[in-house]
């Protein structure tokens, strides 16, 4: 190991370039490969001293770090900086992670010397054991991350303007996705479609009219034809169901609702013949991103046999059974199927069960309970079909068919339609996490 200082390096550069015209008698000295000329060698010791000089790393042969006992400020005027060369006989050209850490060595305070590097070097296998340490301070680190997160939304929450830029980005952007795939999927001659897609628009077109008929709004032509591109489009980009029945209803309350944007007063009294056809095209597009996100979560129920829904009426049947026996005895006494009845109400999701003016109250609360929403609409069916409780246990097979497929809702208020949440929230919170309690 040769350790040079500031003096001794700038003597070592004046008497090389003092005996640079007698190099044939000291070429010897200079030289390790044979082939390579004396002033080459020579120019290249220079260039060695001279990046020593400067504190940096000498390419592919020198790694330079500073003395390990610190300089105090009173000392550092009759104190030069002292380096330690390390030479490896492995390296054999520039290492950037040499020069890196020589850099960072001299931004930063004073570091170990190469000794005590080498020393931790050789104790290196030690220091696997330390691993899980250092995965609970990164853990912990993470969760202040998060927490600082948090915290730093909660402020942006709580000022008097909070800023949308990006929701206005996205929202232009999908709305003109929506328009782009109406025009490569709809806007198209018939010629142009398979049999499957033409089979597929014909049962659309048949449906739309069909949809809530008791709400004149919804027997408008133009309104009709706009549920037939959303259902449509939707269809051709989700052919793993495909359009299925019962999905035009689930479209009904999203129309609505951003209408009600544009509109006032009634939607008895609505014509979208108010509106201009950019604002219809809006309207279009957000329905049908809305109803993309809301059948993303329960896919299962309209792909073929819809195994989805069949698991739920399952599901409903078992939790009928736990809270209210009597009916469930009743009901099977009767020989009388939860999918004769229930099959509709998971694939509709009450749209037809309840007046229409109710169900942007109920969707309130499904769209609120989000990916957990196809769970929750067992607890929801079970509170809505028990609200008939008494009555179900006092008739027979055919009277308890009719009755549930034509239920007395027709004069309901937002009143009975919170007594109906407000249980499934309790029986949610006393059976969900117990799901033992649902157990045969």
């Amino acid at each position: 190991m040769v350790v040079f200082s500031g003096e001794e390096a700038n003597r070592a550069a004046a008497n090389m370039r003092s005996n640079s015209t007698n190099s044939s008698s000291n070429h010897h000295h200079l030289r390790e490969d044979k082939t390579e000329s004396p002033d080459s060698r020579f120019n290249q010791t220079l260039r060695s001293v001279q990046g020593l000089l400067k504190g940096r790393s000498i390419p592919g042969k020198v790694l330079l770090t500073r003395r390990s006992d610190p300089l105090d400020d009173s000392s550092w005027q009759d104190r030069s900086p002292k380096y330690e060369r390390s030479l490896s006989e492995n390296d054999t050209g520039p290492s950037d992670q040499m020069d890196k850490s020589t850099e960072e060595d001299d931004k930063g305070p004073f570091k170990p010397s190469t000794h005590e590097n080498l020393n931790k070097s050789k104790s290196s296998t030690s220091d696997v054991h330390s691993t899980p340490k250092e995965v609970q301070k990164s853990t912990i680190g993470a969760r202040a991350t998060d927490s600082a997160r948090v915290m730093k939304f909660t402020k942006e929450l709580s000022g008097t303007t909070v800023i949308l830029d990006r929701r206005e980005g996205v929202l232009r952007r999908k709305r003109l996705e929506y328009l782009d795939c109406v025009a490569q999927f709809y806007d198209i001659p018939d010629t142009e479609r398979t049999d499957e897609e033409i089979s597929m628009l014909r049962q659309i077109a048949v449906d739309c009219p069909r949809t809530v008929p008791d709400v004149s709004f919804f027997q408008q032509a133009q309104v009709q034809k706009s549920m037939e591109r959303i259902l449509y489009t939707w269809a051709i980009r989700h052919p793993a169901s495909g359009y299925v029945q019962g999905i035009n209803d689930l479209v009904t309350p999203f129309l609505v609702v951003f209408l009600s944007e544009y509109l006032e007063g009634s939607a008895d009294n609505w014509s979208l013949s108010d509106l201009s056809p950019e604002k219809i095209s809006y309207l279009e597009a957000d329905c049908y991103w809305c109803l993309t996100k809301l059948l993303d979560g329960m896919q299962d129920h309209y792909t073929f046999a819809q195994p989805g829904i069949q698991r739920l009426v399952f599901k409903l049947k078992e939790l009928v059974r736990r809270i209210d026996e009597p009916v469930s005895r009743h009901m099977e006494e009767q020989g009388l199927e939860f999918l004769q009845f229930a099959f509709r109400w998971f694939n509709c999701l009450l749209i037809r069960e309840i007046p229409f003016h109710l169900v942007t109250r109920l969707w309130d609360t499904y769209l609120a309970e989000g990916d957990a929403l196809p769970d929750f609409l067992v607890y929801i069916f079970a509170s809505f079909l028990l609200t008939w409780s008494d009555k179900l246990q006092k008739l027979e097979f055919q009277e308890m068919v009719m009755f549930l497929q034509h239920l007395p809702t027709e004069n309901w208020t937002h009143l009975e339609l919170e007594m109906v949440l407000s249980r499934a929230f309790m029986w949610h919170s006393m059976f969900n996490s117990s799901p033992s309690h649902l157990a045969s």
